[in-house]
């Protein structure tokens, strides 16, 4: 038999399912599914699962425990250079520009380097920070650390699991980083994927130096 029980203090906008028993005023709730937007000014204690189809904006978050999340890699979402936007795929590795916007890199060993972009390989990120941004601006999203796919340039060295990776000259992609002096401060992350030659996607251990 299905319960559901709502008393004062909730407002919500669109469906809201619950499988199984639940209840809502200051007691405990089973399982609650989600779908579509839901704004709750209340607390809300749950024993079981909460799922829900879309995304989870949060402004604060107070958890006593383990919070388990989907995704890979920890990202941040960054302006881009409008002009480069339709380049910009997943496992792109962006620069900075002069103006402070990403684009994709173009050069090797690149001190402005700033990152992956995020969602490659059917891996997409587990948090998104800056995510509250106006639809007007173009970004992407970033990963600062965790695991994420990049694109890579094995046509200058081979790439072994745990080579370092740096910006290339090939547009776009990374490749290893075989001189020390020069890779300082240009530094994407650590390769956890091999490729012996020519271009490719590798799941890449994300670490700016």
């Amino acid at each position: 038999m299905k319960v559901n029980i709502f008393e004062g203090g909730f407002l919500f906008t669109g469906r809201i399912t619950g499988e199984g028993p639940a209840r809502f005023g200051g007691t405990m709730v089973n399982d609650l599914q989600v779908i579509g937007d839901t704004t709750y000014d209340s607390n809300l204690k749950v024993s079981g699962n909460i799922t829900v189809n879309g995304d989870v904006t949060l402004s604060n978050l107070k958890v006593n425990g383990d919070v388990t999340l989907g995704g890979s890699d920890c990202a941040e979402k960054f302006d881009i250079n409008a002009r480069e936007s339709g380049e910009i795929e997943p496992g792109t590795v962006m620069t900075m520009n002069e103006d402070g916007l990403l684009t994709p890199c173009i050069q090797e060993y690149d001190k402005k380097v700033a990152g992956i972009v995020s969602g490659a390989g059917q891996v997409k990120p587990g948090i998104i920070l800056g995510n509250t941004r106006s639809s007007n601006i173009k970004t992407v999203p970033i990963a600062l650390m965790g695991k994420a796919y990049c694109k890579v340039d094995a046509t200058h060295s081979a790439i072994e699991i745990g080579d370092l990776l740096t910006t290339s000259p090939t547009k776009v992609y990374a490749m290893k980083a075989e001189d020390p002096f020069k890779a300082f401060g240009a530094v994407i992350g650590k390769a956890l994927g091999s490729i012996k030659e020519g271009i490719g996607l590798i799941p890449v251990l994300v670490a700016l130096q």
